[in-house]
């Protein structure tokens, strides 16, 4: 290939990548219902190819409280529903010990598909990346724009960095992801991570009014 050749092939890729995204998969005007539909048709970026589903977000409509996370782990890519495995259930404790309903909050992922790599028979999460997340991003702004949540939650860095791609979102409360407190190397660390993100949801709660 000429030297022109390559210089329109870089071109035409670089038009492709600004070009990826969910945008074009997301109804307007649409309730939860139908955005969940909807996504389940989603190829705004590569995770579609390799996860099972999409794990779109659940709860209430007009929640106080919206919980961002990163993705899906391994457990909720198999089951669709976020929040349902060995983090999830610390959430779920976490939240009962803030005094806060899960059923009463909307909880969901800066990114829907699981990222993973094989090793043998298990697939082991992968951070996605920063081009996976912006892709991502306008489901996120979807699921804001109906749930109209008074305070969200971002749980670890990456919601951090997906709440930080547009203006005009609520009061934030930054913590840790449920993960980073299984992770933790000591029962000492691990109770002193629960104990922060079980006060950062009181915090978001008693700031939204519930």
């Amino acid at each position: 290939m000429n030297a022109a050749g390559a210089k329109a092939g870089v071109s035409r890729i670089q038009v492709e990548m600004k070009e990826v995204g969910a945008e074009g998969f997301v109804p307007l005007r649409a309730d939860l219902p139908e955005l969940r539909a909807a996504a389940r048709g989603c190829e705004g970026c590569e995770l579609y190819r390799a996860a099972t589903q999409t794990v779109f977000g659940e709860g209430r409509v007009r929640a106080a409280l919206m919980l961002v996370g990163e993705q899906p782990g391994d457990a909720e890519d198999r089951a669709g529903r976020p929040f349902v495995g060995p983090s999830g259930k610390l959430l779920d404790a976490c939240l009962v010990e803030a005094g806060i309903d899960r059923g009463n909050v909307y909880v969901t992922n800066a990114v829907k598909h699981f990222r993973f790599e094989e090793r043998g028979k298990r697939r082991i999460h992968k951070k996605p990346t920063t081009g996976q997340v912006r892709a991502c991003h306008p489901w996120l702004e979807a699921e804001r724009t109906v749930v109209k949540p008074r305070v969200v939650v971002s749980l670890g860095a990456t919601a951090a960095q997906a709440l930080a791609l547009v203006e005009g979102w609520p009061p934030i409360v930054g913590t840790l992801h449920p993960s980073a407190v299984l992770r933790a190397p000591t029962h000492e660390d691990r109770s002193r991570m629960r104990k922060e993100l079980v006060g950062a949801l009181k915090r978001a709660a008693k700031l939204s009014g519930s």
